[in-house]
């Protein structure tokens, strides 16, 4: 563990996180954006750069951030926020730190796959929460992968789609180009096969056809075959992995982007508890269910937490989400989670100087 504690080696336990979280929540949510860091001209390097602001992570690059070799950067800094329904609601103590965690183990096992912008830089924590990268020429579509049909609240997702089409009274419904018995289906139960069901990435995403992205040049019908491929690929391989650790993986979003060598590469993060979901099974190899519910590991029970639409999660919801992500995490890449107690501001100076003085 970086900084300030040391914990044995073993797996945190429910209530070592949770005193964790309640120790160490402010100390690590309070800081100042990239934006305001720059601002104060604490990273010369970065002065002029550009600045994007996301909702739940903020990207820098600019004319002047390249490479030795030219190769354009992007800095993209992980936040604590958290969005749910296209709404922030508010910092999650440690999240930042548990999917830059998440990413960098699942990333070791599908980058010769999907491809990487990252660059690898010594010294880097895997809990950096600065993360080095190509600035790709992005395609602009979500490629989601499902091998079931979670209940989920988000209007883009199949189980909505499905319960329309039941009250619509519709033997069959189109989502995604797919053309689905609707009694075939049921809620958290597995599809027929592997489905491939793109978004656009808007101000409010849409499921659509792949062909809508080709009509509409998105993208050509070889990139998004090889999108389409390799997300496949990629899938079954993290399913074998979850499965010898007792989980299985329900779906996944990627995003993918053009690097200067011509070449489709991941452009975001990689089966992660915010990108995916994950269920965990019982002994038999069945679903483990609590109160008529998969046990899952993923945003969604943030999801479930939202009663109204503006709702901003409270001191106690938060750390409650953030022990939920730390326990996910545990179990998903069968390692201690080892935080970064630094102050924010000195985590975020001190990694992006690095990278910097590495790759510039």
């Amino acid at each position: 563990m970086h900084s300030a504690i040391i914990l044995e080696d073993h797996m945190l336990t429910e209530n070592e996180i949770k005193e964790l979280v309640t120790d160490y929540g402010p100390r690590v949510n309070e800081g100042r954006t990239i934006k305001q860091i720059i601002g104060d001209n604490e990273i010369a390097k970065l002065t002029g750069a550009t600045v994007l602001e996301g909702k739940v992570s903020d990207s820098v690059f600019g004319d002047s951030l390249k490479t030795r070799d030219g190769v354009p950067i992007r800095l993209m800094f992980r936040g604590n926020r958290i969005s749910t329904h296209d709404v922030n609601r508010g910092a999650i103590p440690f999240k930042d730190q548990v999917l830059a965690q998440n990413h960098d183990h699942m990333l070791d096992l599908v980058k010769d796959t999907l491809g990487s912008s990252q660059f690898e830089v010594e010294g880097l924590l895997p809990s950096s929460t600065v993360i080095p990268a190509e600035n790709l020429n992005l395609l602009m579509v979500e490629n989601v992968v499902r091998m079931y049909m979670a209940e989920s609240s988000t209007s883009t997702s199949l189980f909505q789609h499905w319960l329309k089409a039941k009250e619509d009274g519709l033997s069959a419904f189109e989502y995604a180009g797919h053309e689905i018995d609707t009694n075939s289906l049921s809620p958290n139960g597995k599809l027929p096969y592997l489905m491939d069901t793109p978004s656009t990435k808007e101000k409010v995403d849409r499921t659509i056809d792949p062909s809508y992205l080709i009509e509409n040049g998105v993208c050509t019908s070889g990139q998004y075959q090889h999108i389409r491929n390799a997300s496949i690929m990629a899938f079954g391989i993290v399913s074998q992995y979850l499965r010898e650790k007792g989980m299985v993986l329900v779906d996944t979003k990627t995003e993918h982007g053009i690097n200067a060598a011509n070449q489709i590469v991941a452009a975001d993060e990689l089966y992660t508890m915010d990108s995916s979901r994950f269920w965990k099974l019982a002994d038999d190899g069945s679903v483990m269910e609590r109160d008529g519910k998969p046990v899952s590991f993923s945003k969604e029970f943030a999801r479930g937490m939202v009663k109204n639409a503006d709702m901003q999660f409270s001191t106690e919801q938060s750390n409650e989400i953030a022990v939920r992500y730390i326990v996910g995490l545990q179990h998903l890449t069968g390692k201690t989670f080892e935080p970064d107690l630094r102050p924010r501001d000195q985590r975020i100076i001190e990694s992006t100087n690095l990278i910097l003085e590495a790759l510039t």
